[in-house]
């Protein structure tokens, strides 16, 4: 009678066991091992779709870089309820700025009436945030002057350009001090981007666009007529310059000037 009560258990097992090791084989589960009897490990990558689509947005770290700190971000995630103390899930939380990692500005961070009307990133238009982009390499001795952008001739009719700078080559983000000394927009800069091409998002690899000695005023200038949408953070590291297909959803936050997002370069 025990043989007879303990064989479906084992046949469930078994079958538990085969679905297991069939959804392993796929590309969505490429770690999940036969029921436990190997560690498992996840992966995280970088690089999907057999080396089209790129990963652009930086993994929240404690010593993440953040503005004007020399302690980065600090910790950010706690497991509020836990099953190894008794509850029936997992549950976290978490807590930090809306500028930090890889993110978008909406015009209500630098421009106050913006901000009271409800300019937010819940208004940021979706069509800009996804399509064709622009990847560039600016000169590594120099901030983004109105000389710089002229020199980099980027065409008419492109609205979407990423600037990779120094600040990837020394690996700025990597690093829990904030660094004044990133590489950026100079306000002249961005006067003439504004006025001679029709770029409408802009992207680049330290938390602002904006060089530290001309942060607002170039923010200012960018933001103004409420057409641009800047991408700040973004990693860059081994993704050859040349045109993409940008896809960068930031959450949906009513009421807030910026926020986290999730991008990707798609060949």
């Amino acid at each position: 009678m025990m043989m007879i009560k303990i064989k479906p258990l084992v046949m469930l097992l078994v079958l538990s066991c085969t679905w297991v090791l069939t959804v392993a084989t796929s590309d969505a589960y490429p770690t999940i091992s036969d029921c436990g009897m190997e560690d498992l490990v996840p992966v995280r990558r970088e690089v999907y779709g057999h080396g089209r689509i790129f990963d652009i947005s930086h993994r929240f770290r404690e010593d993440m870089p953040s503005w004007d700190s020399e302690d980065g971000i600090g910790q950010f995630l706690w497991l509020r309820d836990s099953m190894k103390n008794g509850s029936l899930a997992n549950f976290s939380e978490f807590k930090f700025s809306v500028h930090s990692g890889t993110h978008v500005d909406a015009p209500g961070h630098v421009f106050d009436h913006y901000f009271d009307a409800g300019f937010d990133v819940d208004t940021l238009d979706l069509e800009l945030l996804n399509g064709p982009a622009l990847l560039v390499d600016v000169p590594r001795d120099k901030n983004i002057t109105a000389e710089v952008m002229k020199s980099l001739n980027i065409p008419k009719g492109i609205r979407r350009v990423i600037f990779r700078t120094l600040n990837t080559d020394r690996q700025l983000m990597w690093k829990k001090e904030f660094d004044t000394s990133f590489a950026g927009l100079m306000k002249d800069g961005a006067e003439w981007l504004v006025e001679n091409t029709d770029i409408k998002l802009i992207g680049t690899d330290y938390l602002s666009v904006a060089a530290y000695v001309e942060a607002i005023p170039s923010h200012l200038v960018l933001l103004e007529a409420r057409d641009i949408i800047l991408v700040e953070s973004l990693k860059l590291d081994h993704i050859q310059p040349g045109i993409y297909s940008l896809h960068c959803l930031p959450l949906r936050l009513p009421g807030a000037e910026g926020s986290p997002a999730r991008c990707i370069l798609i060949k």
